[in-house]
C-alpha cells in the first residue's frame, strides 16, 4: 500500500492511524493535524447528505441521521469533486440497513429527494405550448413526439411517497394512507416541484421519454392500466410544464 492510499483510507475512518511518516512543515508528526483534517472531511460529507435528502433528514430527525450518516460516509467515498452528485448510492445503503428494515418506505424517499436534487441541476427549458397542441388534428396528436423537459423526473412507489413529503413538508396536511404513488417532479421555475401522478401516467411518460409517439405512449399506458386517463395526465403533464418545446409547439 502506498502512502497515498494510507493516506485515503484513512480519511473516512477514524479507527485507521495516520499515516506512517506524515510530518507538518518542521517536519514533525503531524497525527493531530491529520486527525482535524480528517474529521473536518467527514463532517463535510454528513452536511452534503443533509442538503441532499432533506425529507429522510426530517423523518429520521436529525439525531438519528447524525448517526447513520457516518456510516455512509465510511463505505462510500466521492466519486465526484461535485458534492451535488454525492449520495446516489444512499437510496440503496437505506435499504439494506438492517435497524430501518421496518421502514421500507425511506428507501423511496431518498430516490426522491435525489430526484428533486436532479431536477434543481437539470438544464432550463421552454414549455410546450398546450394551447397549439390543442389545436392539432387527432390524427396528428398521436404521431406527435413530446419531449420531457430536462427538469422532469418521475418517480414510482409501492409507497404513498407523495403523501409522506406533503405531510413533512406541508403545514396541516392529511396523514398518510398506505397505497402506491407515482410523483411527477418538474421545475416550471426556480424550484421543483412534486405533483401526484394518475394511475398509468407515470408509464405514460416514461414511454413518452423514451421517444414513442403520443399514440404510441398511449396505446402502452391502456395496455399495462386499463384505467388510464389520458385527460388528467394531459392536465397534470401540461400545467407542471412537464413537456418541453418541440418544433411547432
Amino acid at each position: 500500500m502506498t502512502s497515498l492510499d494510507s493516506f485515503r483510507l484513512g480519511l473516512l475512518d477514524p479507527g485507521y492511524p495516520a499515516p506512517a511518516g506524515l510530518e507538518n512543515g518542521a517536519h514533525k508528526a503531524a497525527g493531530n493535524r491529520y486527525d482535524v483534517y480528517r474529521n473536518n472531511v467527514t463532517h463535510s460529507l454528513i452536511a452534503a447528505l443533509r442538503t441532499a435528502f432533506p425529507l429522510v433528514c426530517k423523518i429520521l430527525g436529525s439525531k438519528s441521521f447524525a448517526g447513520l450518516a457516518p456510516a455512509f460516509v465510511r463505505s462510500h467515498p466521492p466519486r465526484s469533486p461535485l458534492m451535488m452528485h454525492y449520495g446516489a448510492e444512499f437510496p440503496q445503503f437505506l435499504a439494506n440497513f438492517p435497524e430501518l428494515s421496518k421502514f421500507g418506505f425511506l428507501s423511496d424517499c431518498a430516490k426522491l429527494d435525489l430526484a428533486f436534487r436532479a431536477s434543481y441541476h437539470a438544464a432550463d427549458s421552454l414549455s410546450i405550448d398546450p394551447t397549439a397542441f390543442q389545436t392539432l388534428p387527432p390524427d396528428v396528436v398521436m404521431q406527435e413526439r413530446l419531449k420531457l423537459a430536462p427538469s422532469t423526473r418521475v418517480l414510482r412507489s409501492r409507497w404513498p411517497i407523495f403523501d409522506i413529503w406533503r405531510f413533512n413538508n406541508v403545514i396541516n396536511a392529511p396523514k398518510p394512507t398506505l397505497q402506491a404513488q407515482d410523483v411527477l417532479i418538474t421545475r416550471p421555475e426556480f424550484d421543483p416541484q412534486p405533483h401526484l401522478l394518475p394511475t398509468g401516467a407515470a408509464s405514460w411518460l416514461d414511454r413518452l421519454g423514451k421517444g414513442d409517439t403520443f399514440g404510441e405512449a398511449y396505446d402502452s399506458a391502456l395496455a399495462t392500466t386499463p384505467e388510464f386517463d389520458l385527460s388528467k395526465s394531459l392536465i397534470v403533464a401540461f400545467q407542471s410544464a412537464a413537456f418541453c418545446k418541440v418544433q411547432g409547439l
